[in-house]
Order: C-alpha cells, then structure tokens, then sequence
C-alpha cells in the first residue's frame, strides 16, 4: 500500500500549490505536528516531561547572521520555524490554575512590530494557536514564570545544550530560556551527557559483566578528555576489590538521585520515531531527492572541460530554487579529479575540471527535508578506461548493497556488501593484494539515514520498513598512492536514496543514470546552459 500512495504522490511531485499570497502551502501539516508530539508522549515513561528547545541563531560574521535553521527535531513536533522558543511535553495531563487539563505548552517569539518591520512577520502566540494547533501557546518572556515544579517530576529529559548560543538584548532569547530552564531543574554545573551514561552503567553493573563495563569504561576515559579527571570512573575501571566497586556504586547512585535530569531518554525516542517515515513525510522527502537527481542530470549535460568546480555547483543549485526548494542539505560538494579524494571537499574552487572526473555530492532541502545524490561523471563526457574500471567496481558495489537493503537485515549489511566487492575489484586490478587494504581506498561507511537531517535520526538496528537510507560506496586513489600512477587522481563515489519496503528496496533517485553507458548518453544531449553565456570581466 505504501508503495502506491509513493506512485500516486510521484504524479503531483513537481506541482508547487501556491496560495492566493504565492507562497507554497504543501508543508507539513499541524495535524502530523500534533501526531508526533503524541507519539512522543506515548513513550515517555510514568511522571516525566520532555523539553525541547529551537535552535540558536548563528553569527556569520560582524552583524550578518547565517540563514536561520530550525532543529530538526522541534521542527518535526511543532512546525515552527523561528528561533528562541520552547516545547513543553508532558506524559500525563496536567491542571492549571482554572482547572482546566493540558500536556504540552509552546512558548514562541513575542510579536515586535519594530523586529518584524527588518526581518519579517512572526508568528506569535495568535499564530502558533492559529497556524500550529497549539492550545497552550506563550510568549517566551512568560517561561521563566512557567507554573510547572520541575523537581515534581521522576525524569526531565532534554538534549544536554550546545553552549553555541549568545545573550542578544531582550530577556527571552535563547540564553535567557535556558537559563530560566536550568534554574528551575538545578541543572549541575558539571552535567555531561556522557558521564551520566556511565554512571548508569556502573549503577546496573553485576558481577558477571563487570570486566566488560569496565573494559567500556577505559574506552571513554581514553576517548573523552573531559572524562579522564572523573575519579569515579577512573576508580572503577581500576578496581579489583568487591567492596571497593559496591563503594563505588553506592557513590554513583547518590549522584544520578541528585537531580532528575535525562539526556538518554529523549534521544530514544526521537531516533525511534524519525527513523522510519510517515506517507505524509515521503511525500516531500521524494520531492526533495527528485530535484536533486533533475540537478545531476543538467549538470551531466551542461558539462565540458571548461567550467570551474563552483560553476558546477552553481547548476546545481540553480535547479534546486528552481523547483522551490529552500536550501541546500549540507555544503555541496565538486571536486574535480585528486580533489575528489578529499571526502567532504567543499571549497569547489578548481578553475577548470579538464579531463578528469568529477565527483559530485549535493543534496537539495524541500521543506526541511533533504536528498543527498552522488555522481561521478567524465568533464569531457567520455571515460578513459582506467576511469571505467573503478568505475565499474563501485557500481557493482553498490548494486550489491542496495540489493541487502531489505527489512530485517542489520544496519550493517549494505556496507559488508559493497565493501566485499570493492576489495575484489582492487585486488582484480593488482591495486591491493589483501582484502583489508580495501580500506585504504574505501575509507567511509556506506549507509546512513535521510530525512531532516542528511545524517538523519535512527536506532541503527534492523532495517525496518518505510525507512529511508543512502547506499554510497566510493573507491579514492589520490596522488603518490602505492599503486600504478595511471590510477592515480582517480576518485569515484554512487550515492542513491533507498526507500526500504516489505516487497524490497527502492532507488528514489533512480532518474540520475548511474552506468557508465548511461551517463555518457545523458551527457550527449543539449542543455538550455549551452547558449547562457556572460561577458568577459577583467
């Protein structure tokens, strides 16, 4: 069923409904906001609420701020797209002070005729009620007089902050919210996401798994710096004697009972929900992977040896406004040749592609959702043969790893299949002689999730159904390798958004050819670009 509602969606995919002020009107409804904010609420456990904050409003530079861009996550529970504001869910109902029943409160941006004149209409309490669906809407500047006793609560739970957030004039900003929150929940000064992790860890400890808690522990101390001073971390990972450990996590129960604040609880849920997709979300995901896969498509036919990394990136982009899609995913990335070795190359400034192939990984965002289509593609539409035979391994790589894309199958298994065939391909073409120096040359994972995020929430457990992954196998042979020289500058990487279904995977961004055959074709025909040319500039 799931699969004929992405067929009939398919049909209306390019139709951009426009309201009578022309703006477009298929955004994600209030009603699947309020869905998810249920669903939310449905697996809190007993006696709990969870607090979401918006993202923080980022400097670019002097009194130029970036784009403003919404969490994704409170996004996806409340629609809401402006900066400095607060969810509020609750698990069970709570009662006000006229005796009337609610479980979740919005606080939002004040209305502010003077900030709006500059940078636009805000919604509002009128219009997060409104537009929103919200019952309990609020000014942000009435949070810290919010009527709920945090400490009443068995658990609050909330993503531990970014510290990435600047005290702006006005006294309900993002600063000023957080401050609000962390008063009102006695938020420690040394609270780290990770050592309550541990710290839990050493609380459910038995004697059977004792050496493998601690053996994880001396991982973290290992890894995290900020872990290394903790004593009891560092005591347990040391100690052999049962009265020293029972002392230990005595004293580590003490500290987690000392405040009821959660940083583990509300990311489960979050990546339980966003990690498979509803009809209505794929409606626009498809969308945002469709434009995408138009962008390579013009690119392969616009190309020639001439344009520069950045011009290429231009077309792209191009395509993705022209289909009205906000932004770009993440940075776009075009890397001609040994450039393409550099796996998140973004600064596309290589003033000719010549001859070489080019890598190109781009992803547009449709409404928050984004794509993210690799090609790889000759500059002067012909492979050289060498090009053709790395080519072809990753192909075949990534055909093997689309076909383990099935429900049920671990998180894993796209990956072990591409990889097994790029190290035969190597050892093949006398690149390597061991299968694991593969690696060198296949550096990076396979798959992730898609969605809000181009790394997109997920539990990484089994594939489950309606949930949308990248399969992108790659082969990089940057210059001075220890190999053949002819391999050298040789950088090759298919990326397609796979849909996983009951009745098997489905390639969303099929419509961008990925044989050899079948690019040198697309990039035969004319493109609209061939006539668009600008005066010279000294």
């Amino acid at each position: 069923m799931f699969r004929k509602i992405l067929l009939f969606t398919g049909l209306l995919i390019f139709s951009i409904q426009l309201s009578s002020q022309g703006t477009p009107t298929d955004f994600l409804t209030a009603d699947f906001h309020k869905e998810r904010r249920e669903a939310v609420r449905a697996m809190l456990p007993h006696n709990s609420v969870a607090v979401f904050f918006a993202n923080a409003e980022r400097n670019r530079a002097n009194d130029v701020d970036y784009i403003y861009h919404q969490d994704p996550d409170f996004y996806y529970l409340t629609g809401y797209k402006e900066p400095n504001a607060v969810l509020v869910i609750f698990s069970e109902n709570q009662v006000n002070t006229e005796g009337k029943e609610f479980n979740e409160m919005l606080y939002v941006q004040k209305r502010d005729a003077s900030a709006e004149q500059w940078n636009g209409k805000r919604l509002g309490i009128e219009g997060a009620k409104k537009q929103l669906g919200f019952d309990m809407a609020f000014n942000g500047d009435e949070f810290s007089k919010i009527p709920i006793d945090f400490k009443t609560f068995d658990m609050v739970t909330f993503f531990d902050f970014k510290h990435d957030y600047r005290d702006k004039r006005g006294d309900a900003d993002l600063f000023d919210l957080i401050k609000s929150f962390k008063e009102k929940t006695n938020y420690p000064s040394d609270y780290n996401v990770t050592k309550q992790q541990l710290y839990s860890m050493i609380k459910s400890t038995t004697v059977e798994n004792r050496a493998n808690v601690a053996q994880t522990l001396g991982r973290y101390l290992n890894y995290y710096e900020e872990l290394k001073d903790d004593e009891l971390l560092r005591n347990f990972v040391e100690a052999k004697d049962d009265k020293v450990i029972s002392d230990i996590k005595e004293k580590v129960s003490l500290k987690l009972e000392a405040h009821n604040l959660d940083s583990n609880v509300i990311a489960e849920i979050m990546n339980t929900l966003r990690e498979t997709k509803t009809e209505e979300e794929m409606v626009l995901l498809k969308k945002a992977i469709e434009i995408s896969a138009v962008g390579q498509n013009e690119v392969m036919k616009a190309m020639h040896p001439n344009m520069s990394e950045v011009e290429i990136q231009g077309v792209h982009e191009y395509v993705y406004k022209k289909y009205g899609a906000e932004y770009e995913g993440y940075p776009s990335i075009v890397g001609g040749g040994n450039n393409g070795c550099i796996l998140h190359y973004i600064e596309n400034n290589k003033t000719k592609v010549g001859n070489d192939l080019v890598l190109m990984d781009l992803g547009a965002e449709y409404h928050g959702y984004t794509a993210d289509v690799t090609r790889t593609i000759p500059a002067n539409g012909k492979f050289t043969p060498e090009q053709k035979q790395i080519y072809d391994i990753v192909y075949k790589a990534q055909e093997a790893g689309i076909k383990a894309s099935i429900v049920g199958a671990p998180f894993r298994a796209p990956g072990e299949a591409s990889s097994k065939v790029v190290a035969e391909g190597l050892i093949s073409l006398g690149i390597i002689k061991e299968t694991s120096e593969a690696r060198t040359y296949f550096p990076h994972g396979t798959s992730h999730y898609l969605g809000l995020d181009v790394h997109d929430r997920g539990t990484y457990g089994p594939y489950k159904a309606n949930t949308v992954i990248t399969v992108e196998p790659g082969i990089y042979i940057p210059e001075g390798s220890d190999c053949d020289k002819k391999w050298w500058g040789i950088a090759v990487r298919i990326e397609d958004d796979i849909l996983i279904t009951d009745e098997g995977p489905v390639n969303l961004s099929a419509m961008a050819p990925r044989t050899t055959e079948a690019i040198e074709e697309m990039m035969k025909q004319p493109s609209p670009l061939d006539d668009f040319i600008l005066p010279s500039l000294d």
